[in-house]
């Protein structure tokens, strides 16, 4: 079976690293070919095994982006021999662009969203809305990561399933003995407003400054984020607490070597980063935020779960890890029992049995 996965760029991101666990789970099975094809120009953070075909679809003297994409993309299926049996595509604004093409040459395409609808991008809204209550009835299939989008996607008349994101690391069987007395968050600083880390700043400046053995690590690339941040850091002076330490590409290893994982975002799709911090033996705090960790959070069990937003039960919470080993160590133990249905295995099963099915 031959599959296009189609994203804008293989930059840092969530999104991102999902295709690239899943177009390597795929080609390393006998029975597919894998391509893998990106509408924009970038660096690719995430490297792919060199039996995956990678294409780049930027160039042209287009200057809009999304009509030199839609022209490109045409071009390029023109010819019956670049067409594959399936494309899989990525992200809104690159599903605008791919569910046309797919149509106009009759390719099944299944598209995927990595966010909650209720995200709105910042001066994109018209083009993500007509994508999502017009276009994405037209694509084969759409996947969500929660069950809190399906019935917004079916009042639309789109054919919708869930797909959970897969875990990228194998649950860990030993725990290391000496993790770093770190509190650990990740994501693309420019993103700082969705991942709520201007807001994180604020409620661990006072936790760091009676915790002096403690220190906050941001992971994730971004010059305006960190900026920003790197500046609100030191309006609270606690910038001697906190590391910036831009994109991390050994991010299991950072996890391995860090004690809790903190979660602040406002809002989110299903947060691999949670999976992956679980897996890795990470206590885990997180926001209740729409949507994706009470999915994977049962509160007091696996993880703790609050409510979203609430500043003051985050720091209380947050400070009641940083005292309770015990309390980490417990937390850590059934969240990496906890994580069976997010194993790649799994999730490869998942699409198969939608493949045949469509």
């Amino acid at each position: 079976m031959k599959i296009h996965f189609i994203i804008s760029t293989l930059k840092g991101g969530g999104a991102e690293r999902v295709l690239s666990i899943l177009a390597t789970a795929f080609a390393d099975r006998d029975n597919y070919e894998i391509t893998v094809l990106t509408l924009n120009k970038c660096k690719d953070y995430y490297k792919l095994p060199c039996y995956i075909k990678r294409i780049s679809l930027h160039k042209g003297r287009i200057a809009n982006h999304k009509m030199r994409s839609i022209y490109n993309l045409t071009k390029f299926y023109y010819h019956k021999k670049n067409r594959p049996d399936l494309i899989i595509s990525f992200i809104t604004l690159t599903n605008f662009i791919t569910i046309p093409v797919a149509k106009l040459y009759s390719i099944k395409i299944i598209v995927e969203e990595h966010n909650s609808y209720l995200r709105s991008m910042k001066n994109r809204e018209f083009i993500t809305n007509i994508t999502k209550k017009y276009f994405y009835k037209k694509a084969n299939l759409l996947t969500v990561l929660t069950t809190f989008d399906v019935a917004y996607y079916k009042k639309y008349g789109a054919n919708v399933v869930v797909m959970p994101n897969p875990c990228s690391f194998p649950p860990i069987k030993i725990q290391p003995q000496n993790r770093e007395k770190v509190i650990l968050a990740i994501g693309k600083l420019d993103k700082y407003y969705h991942k709520g880390f201007d807001n994180l700043i604020e409620l661990i400046a006072p936790i760091l400054k009676s915790n002096p053995d403690w220190k906050l690590k941001i992971a994730g690339s971004g010059d305006k984020g960190y900026e920003l941040l790197n500046k609100l850091s030191k309006k609270l002076e606690v910038s001697d607490r906190i590391l910036f330490t831009g994109f991390v590409s050994n991010i299991s290893e950072l996890m391995l070597n860090s004690s809790i994982f903190i979660l602040p975002s406002r809002f989110e799709g299903l947060p691999m980063v949670l999976l992956e911090a679980m897996s890795q033996g990470m206590a885990c705090i997180s926001y209740d935020c729409k949507t994706g960790p009470s999915d994977i959070i049962t509160n007091n069990v696996n993880g703790l779960l609050i409510e979203d937003q609430n500043k003051k039960e985050m720091q209380n919470n947050l400070q009641n890890l940083i005292n309770d080993e015990t309390l980490r160590q417990y937390l850590s133990k059934n969240a990496i029992k906890s994580l069976d249905k997010y194993q790649i295995d799994t999730i490869i099963k998942n699409y198969e049995s939608v493949f045949e099915k469509l």
